[in-house]
């Protein structure tokens, strides 16, 4: 009998200790309704450099359309087929994952701030100003991806759950008022959100320069269709500071373990594939200079020569150089800007009659030494480089467009959706749609084609945007900017 009891004793404290209240059944652990407004820049930050990094046939081709890589044996991207819906996948990346979570950061922050001491709310204010020079730039993106998009009435689903198109140029002066009133809302020595930022810890010093240069990179695109209004943001952004080394170029560097290594490193060793080349039109440009970035880029053939895949074809992977092993570790940094393209800027601002300090030729030098550095060029090669006659921008004849639109195209490598949006704007270098395109598109894409799930769900106002810029979806329209 004493036995028993003692069996009971405990099985009777377990039901006495229950409680009649069963709803906390109810709630999942896993799964957290509340969240704080670091985490969620934290993850919107993750996602937009990810976006910008990929390779993935499914989330970005920009380097396919700017030619500096190819496929091999599925060269559908290469022959601009999108039926994989990448542009839906691009939208929703930035709007959903993106500037919804900074919105919802930013939403916490400015309750929070409501009853905040005076050294906190600082730090809230250096926190809100960095959310939106990141939702700017995510707005940036858009616009030159699509041209017309939502904007005034996105990211409000219940008041607004099919979204007007706003003009693209009027969304763009009105990124660069806020691109101002952020910069400056900026207090370098104030905290903002320490490790939580992927990119520059925290600096909100190093933020502010990002956001000049992104403001004098947006004069730059508008300046062919509003120049007098482009050279008055281009001047107001040099002067509030912008980068002048490499150390201030933005970078994120990745762990060394999936979920949070470099989508390059997924796309192309993880995964098990070889599904890339570096393509021919780029290769080629390199071989005609001897490039001294090629050992950087590519690694050799064979027979000993750098050998670039056919662009837009059925392509061997062993037939070709093959992309070096730097990018492809899984800690190699994702990149938003860099010192070089910012040099680059400058060259193209002083042509273009902008006032800035110092010739485009000393700006050019500039930047292609900087992108020499960046990829570890030694000194004496790249001296050797700029004294080139088909290099020096001096002794070249080409025009200005042709010099810096093909230099730049060169510094931007692995860098997709800036190289394609260089190409665009300058139309250098000449690039060519392959032989064999889907929907008989007989040039490289100047837009994206707008979402199918936008075209059927908000078809009303996709309509309108698409007949606004001129009657098509089938990504040859240009985007406002893009005059000539």
């Amino acid at each position: 009998m004493k036995n028993r009891l003692l069996i009971l004793i405990p099985i009777l404290s377990m039901f006495a200790s229950c409680s009649d209240d069963i709803t906390g059944l109810n709630t999942d652990t896993k799964r957290p309704t509340t969240t704080n407004a670091d985490y969620l820049f934290t993850n919107a930050e993750h996602a937009l450099v990810d976006q910008v990094t990929s390779t993935s046939v499914n989330v970005n081709v920009f380097r396919l359309y700017a030619q500096q890589w190819t496929e091999v044996q599925y060269p559908q991207e290469s022959q601009y087929d999108f039926s994989r819906l990448i542009p839906d996948t691009h939208w929703n990346v930035y709007y959903r994952d993106v500037l919804r979570d900074l919105k919802e950061s930013k939403d916490m922050l400015t309750a929070e701030k409501a009853g905040a001491n005076a050294a906190t709310a600082a730090v809230i204010d250096n926190k809100i100003a960095i959310i939106d020079i990141l939702s700017i730039y995510s707005y940036n993106v858009l616009v030159d991806t699509f041209g017309d998009i939502p904007y005034t009435e996105a990211l409000n689903i219940i008041d607004h759950p099919l979204p007007k198109y706003d003009d693209a140029q009027t969304i763009y002066r009105d990124l660069l008022l806020k691109l101002n009133a952020a910069s400056d809302a900026l207090d370098a020595n104030t905290a903002s959100f320490g490790d939580a930022d992927l990119v520059y810890g925290g600096n909100a010093g190093a933020w502010a320069k990002f956001a000049n240069s992104l403001r004098l990179r947006m004069a730059i695109n508008m300046h062919d269709v509003d120049p007098a209004y482009a050279s008055t943001e281009a001047v107001a952004a040099i002067a509030d500071g912008i980068f002048t080394s490499s150390a201030d170029s933005t970078y994120m560097t990745y762990a060394g373990t999936q979920p949070n290594a470099n989508p390059l490193y997924v796309d192309l060793v993880a995964s098990g594939r070889n599904d890339f080349l570096p393509a021919n039109t780029f290769v080629n440009k390199l071989n005609d200079l001897q490039d001294p970035r090629r050992p950087k880029f590519f690694t050799l053939y064979d027979d000993g020569t750098y050998k670039g895949g056919i662009y837009g074809a059925l392509n061997t992977y062993g037939s070709f150089s093959h992309l070096t092993e730097t990018i492809k570790s899984p800690t190699y940094p994702g990149v938003l800007f860099t010192y070089s393209e910012v040099e680059f800027l400058l060259a193209e601002a002083a042509e273009r009659g902008i006032p800035v300090v110092g010739s485009a030729a000393t700006h050019y030098n500039a930047a292609i030494t900087a992108s020499m550095q960046d990829w570890g060029v030694a000194s004496a090669d790249i001296v050797a480089y700029l004294g080139r006659p088909d290099v020096s921008y001096t002794l070249n004849t080409n025009s200005w467009k042709q010099k810096i639109g093909e230099q730049a195209w060169i510094a931007y490598f692995n860098r997709g959706f800036e190289a394609w949006t260089s190409y665009r704007r300058l139309d250098y270098p000449v690039l060519s749609a392959p032989t064999i395109t889907f929907n008989n598109l007989k040039e490289v894409p100047k837009s994206y084609p707008y979402p199918t799930r936008d075209v059927l769900i908000n078809s009303t106002n996709v309509k309108a945007a698409i007949a606004k810029s001129g009657g098509t979806n089938e990504g040859i329209t240009k985007v406002f900017w893009d005059k000539f």
